[in-house]
């Protein structure tokens, strides 16, 4: 701290010496501070707008690379086992090849095949129609199911049967297709149920019936995917503000003019999804149906993946199987991009 100075010490500073008496400071003790007080400031220099720019750049591309780090193990894995099968399924389409002797090239020639056959073209339009039993109806009853559950009870009552109806989605495929095998076959519990209501003359053996059996085979993935429908829409509804009904109700609208007139137009985007996925399911429909018929009897429940297995692994016959494999993918992607599309303006 500096002592008070008279005005004689002041002039002395001024004057750039000091007496020892006054112990005031003169310049060149005040030039020595001034450069430290410079060389202080240099060393704590605010960072300028560049250096910190390259600080944070460098701080993101630190956390990019550890994201990378953290999903380069899923996209070995897909591409391993995504990927690679789908760019050799695509190679091998082009190929008459038995998985054994060396491969002959054919060109477009599977693919040809593949729409002058007519088990083999059968099996596409097999496919349209597991649409209808495993999509249109599954949404429909889904989208009526959630809706009654809404108005009758939300509580215990709506959580028991949303419980109830998911319970397949939980039940491995191949274990459902055992069950309804048991259950349609000629001695099974449907046809003992028809007899014991006197509807004998309606017992068949269902899945072994020629007309009956790829319409039992649809009513086993409803059972399967109604569940799924009506737990996504439920949510959905959930969603949807009460007053809208209330309001409707005041006005005296029954329940099926709720349904249509809020219900379904702020169930779109769910809607949209429901039939995305179940419409995959049918298409690429595999497991339930080799279990419960294997494709038969001949060829009336035959479906592309059921044949491409049939083709590749009991036939031998890799080029054809990879080419109504391709034309699968195809008809997958062409039957749900538009769907996405929907999904997403009404979105």
């Amino acid at each position: 701290m500096l002592p008070v100075c008279s005005k004689q010490s002041r002039l002395n500073i001024y004057g750039n010496w000091k007496s020892k008496e006054s112990g005031c400071v003169t310049m060149p003790e005040f030039s020595k501070l001034s450069s430290l007080m410079k060389k202080t400031s240099d060393k704590v220099r605010v960072p300028n707008k560049v250096s910190r720019r390259f600080s944070l750049g460098g701080k993101d591309r630190r956390e990019t690379i550890i994201g990378g780090l953290f999903v380069t193990p899923a996209l070995v894995m897909y591409a391993i086992f995504v990927l690679v099968p789908l760019v050799l399924s695509v190679y091998y389409s082009f190929f008459r090849w038995n998985g054994i002797t060396p491969m002959t090239w054919v060109g477009l020639k599977n693919y040809r095949t593949v729409f002058e056959v007519p088990d083999l073209l059968a099996t596409i339009f097999n496919a349209f129609k597991l649409v209808l039993f495993f999509s249109i109806i599954p949404v429909g009853l889904g989208l009526i199911v959630a809706s009654v559950i809404q108005r009758v009870g939300s509580g215990r009552f709506g959580s028991i049967t949303r419980t109830v109806l998911f319970l397949p989605q939980v039940i491995p495929l191949v274990a459902a297709g055992i069950i309804w095998g048991w259950l349609l076959a000629l001695p099974g519990l449907i046809n003992e149920v028809l007899t014991a209501v006197g509807l004998e003359s309606f017992t068949r053996a269902w899945l072994g019936d020629f007309t009956w059996a790829l319409p039992s085979v649809g009513m086993i993935g409803v059972w399967v995917l109604l569940g799924f429908c009506t737990v996504l829409l439920s949510t959905g509804i959930t969603k949807i503000d009460p007053a809208l009904y209330e309001s409707a109700r005041i006005d005296g609208a029954s329940w099926w003019n709720e349904f249509l007139s809020i219900t379904v137009p702020l169930l779109k985007y769910e809607i949209g999804v429901c039939l995305t996925v179940t419409v995959i399911n049918a298409l690429s429909a595999f497991d339930i149906v080799y279990v419960s018929t294997a494709g038969g009897p001949g060829n009336s429940t035959a479906v592309p993946g059921v044949k491409i297995y049939i083709l590749a692994f009991t036939e031998q016959r890799i080029g054809l199987a990879s080419a109504l494999a391709v034309l699968l993918m195809i008809l997958v992607l062409v039957v749900v991009l538009p769907l996405q599309r929907l999904n997403r303006e009404e979105e």
